[in-house]
């Protein structure tokens, strides 16, 4: 039977799985504009998001919006509209392009990292706010005031207590298994702080949603710039909708098999069949705009470790 185009399987994906519009801007700033030096004018934007279903009234609502949460700022040459990401915002999204770009599976040695913040000593609207981003790290709530991740990324949690302006309110501090003590099993323990069923549901819906894509592209990966493009963005817009609800915990406290795994590897030989072509598409609408629009920097490259061969 012959396989559908890929513009088919694009058309296709748009129609079954239509995306949040300002959340694929958002996908389309952290995949293809950070690595091009951050900024772009609205009419790239427009260009870009095009291929993917999205008109410019659309695009235009959901950059301002972006700029009204922190995400973007803005200046104007003429009638014309330039966005640049917020330097405050460059570590937040440092996390997610780390978080969607890097094997699953972190080794542990079998210590966890503990906040605790009384009650006494935080107002609600802060533990709200704490609790927020760090359960989008991956922390899990264990009590009132306790929050716990078995192998947290230091510098984001430093990131996220210096950015919520609760540096001195809260205590730090990592701890083992007291040997010899009873305890209660990992695998329970890890049940009760963490719903992983969602996360499983989601990985296995983006395995069945870009497998045929794979075996597609592997048996033409002769796509045009444009198509290379949406495709490239779609997938990395589907698997950061995953991740997001990832607390990514290692590998040792995971069931198996982990799908995170297996999507990881779908996501990369994807990635890595697309990326060059895509690059054509998004340099091309970019320097459109702006002649001067940089390549890509070294850090694209390291992508899914590492883009040549």
């Amino acid at each position: 039977m012959k396989q559908p185009s890929s513009g088919a399987w694009i058309d296709d994906f748009l129609t079954q799985d239509t995306p949040r519009h300002k959340s694929l801007v958002m996908t389309l700033c952290g995949d293809a504009i950070a690595p091009h030096g951050g900024g772009f004018w609205l009419g790239s934007m427009i260009e870009l998001m095009a291929p993917l279903g999205v008109n410019d009234r659309l695009v235009r609502t959901s950059v301002f919006r972006l700029v009204q949460e922190g995400w973007l700022v803005a200046s104007r040459e003429g009638r014309r509209s330039r966005y640049a990401l917020e330097p405050k915002a460059l570590p937040r999204l440092a996390r997610a392009n780390r978080r969607i770009y890097s094997p699953p599976g972190l080794d542990w040695n079998g210590r966890w990292t503990f906040l605790l913040a009384p009650t006494n000593t935080i107002d609600t609207e802060l533990r709200n706010l704490l609790r927020k981003e760090l359960e989008w790290e991956g922390y899990a709530m264990l009590a009132t005031g306790v929050m716990a991740h078995p192998a947290p990324d230091r510098d984001s949690l430093r990131e996220i207590l210096a950015r919520c302006g609760a540096e001195d309110k809260v205590f730090a501090c990592e701890a083992g298994e007291l040997p010899g003590v009873g305890s209660r099993p990992l695998p329970q323990l890890v049940r009760d702080g963490w719903d992983l069923g969602g996360v499983v549901d989601g990985y296995r819906h983006f395995i069945d949603s870009f497998a045929p894509l794979l075996a597609q592209l592997e048996t033409n990966p002769d796509v045009t710039p444009q198509n290379a493009f949406a495709i490239r963005s779609l997938l990395v817009h589907a698997y950061r909708r995953v991740q997001l609800h990832d607390p990514m915990l290692p590998v040792a406290l995971l069931p198996q098999p982990w799908p995170g795994s297996e999507a990881y590897e779908l996501a990369r030989k994807i990635y890595r069949l697309t990326w060059a072509r895509a690059e054509e598409h998004v340099m091309a609408m970019l320097r459109h705009e702006d002649e001067a629009t940089p390549a890509a920097d070294d850090d694209f490259y390291q992508r899914f470790g590492g883009l040549h061969d």
